[in-house]
């Protein structure tokens, strides 16, 4: 049998076909017109997207590149920030801090958990200059209360900057960026944009560009009043990735397609499917006897799973992998063999759903366990099911 490889992982996600072609397509030099008019039309499309009336900015790198520079250009040495974490990429905000010489203070629980108000509002004095946290933690598919810890955020420590790295968060969560009060949010172009790695986008608030004219950190490729200054005149301050961005640009083309013509309604489509296929996944891991890594509060971005017991995951990713040609992703660090995680980001539909919980069951099967083939498939359909007679108008249900 031929076999299709099909990427099931919180990044990269499946390439949109039109975005493939708008980046084969792309051979535009960077200061010209044509240039500037996609590049500008780009950034008033991620404002949309994202959903704010503040300045959006676009990076050529990862975007652990824009983390970086939501410290640099947000503190000083010596500034104290907060940083909440739960999982590698709330320790990468530790990392980012300390190499800036910034004085730490966390929250820090344990993987697979989130965290409590009590916790959160103990840590919030008054000299925090920053406080940084995931909208979801991809590394362990929890999913923070973003807007919970905004409220507290602006009730006890007004004088700090709000950090959400919303990687994997923005297109498979709900997030209110200007309306909770969220200074800087940071996306990724391999997420729920369905694009190639290369590109991390950033929403600002006039907070934090106030705080960047006294921040004493050395910036320079990272230097987001750089890059403000040239987005304005339709043009990025280095050499910017063309053909990624001409694929970010037919990616949110079709978001309003898919929106009837509302790019804001075609990000809320892709939310929605988010959430379905989260909850497919997760019905069917009850189903077939799995266990859920984060089940208090667990992220439509990704499932995250605990493997039966005994069994390595790395033997279900191999499976999954050499069997089916699909690609799930083992669990990082300290977590590895112990659970594996399922993506929901983006180009994603009923049917890779399905496609996925049916290759699982027999991945299973062949380790040994007692699966009843199909169980996990039908706890799935009846998800999707219940959710597709919720949206039917009462005349066509009767």
């Amino acid at each position: 049998m031929l076999r299709k490889t099909r990427l099931f992982t919180p990044g990269p996600t499946p390439l949109l076909p039109a975005a493939q072609v708008a980046m084969a397509s792309a051979g535009m030099h960077h200061r010209t017109a044509e240039f500037r008019a996609l590049f500008t039309r780009t950034l008033a499309d991620l404002k949309e997207f994202i959903g704010t009336s503040n300045d959006v900015l676009i990076l050529a790198s990862s975007g652990t590149g824009a983390m970086e520079a939501s410290v640099t250009n947000l503190t000083s040495s010596g500034d104290q920030v907060l940083v909440l974490t739960a999982g590698k990429f709330g320790e990468r905000w530790c990392d980012l801090a300390q190499t800036f010489g910034c004085q730490l203070d966390m929250v820090s629980v344990p993987y697979g958990q989130t965290f409590s108000a009590a916790e959160v509002r103990q840590k919030l004095t008054p000299g925090v200059r920053a406080v940084y946290v995931q909208a979801t933690e991809s590394s362990t598919g929890v999913r923070h209360d973003v807007e919970a810890i905004a409220k507290m955020v602006r009730a006890q420590a007004p004088q700090a900057l709000l950090v959400v790295d919303a990687i994997t968060g923005l297109g498979t969560t709900r997030l209110d960026v200007d309306g909770w009060g969220i200074d800087v949010i940071i996306g990724g172009s391999q997420k729920a944009l369905m694009i190639p790695p290369g590109l991390a986008y950033l929403a600002v608030s006039e907070r934090a560009w106030h705080r960047m004219e006294s921040v004493r950190s050395p910036r320079y490729y990272f230097d987001l009043r750089k890059e403000r200054k040239a987005a304005a005149k339709g043009e990025s301050a280095f050499t910017p990735a063309t053909a990624l961005i001409a694929a970010l640009g037919a990616a949110l083309d079709y978001l309003r397609q898919g929106g009837e013509g509302s790019l804001p309604a075609g990000r809320d489509s892709l939310i929605a499917g988010a959430e379905l296929c989260a909850e497919m996944t997760r019905a069917a891991v009850g189903a077939l006897g799995l266990r859920l890594f984060a089940p208090a509060a667990p992220a439509s971005a990704l499932t995250a799973v605990v493997p039966p017991a005994g069994l390595d995951s790395g033997k279900i990713v191999a499976g999954l992998r050499e069997k089916f040609g699909a690609v799930v992703a083992n669990g990082q660090g300290e977590m590895k063999g112990k659970l594996f995680r399922v993506a929901h980001i983006g180009y994603y539909d009923y049917l890779d759903t399905i496609g996925i919980i049916g290759a699982l069951e027999h991945v299973l099967a062949a380790n040994g366990l007692p699966v009843e083939l199909g169980v996990g498939l039908r706890a799935a359909q009846e998800v999707y099911a219940a959710a597709s007679d919720a949206v039917q108008p009462a005349a066509a249900r009767a």
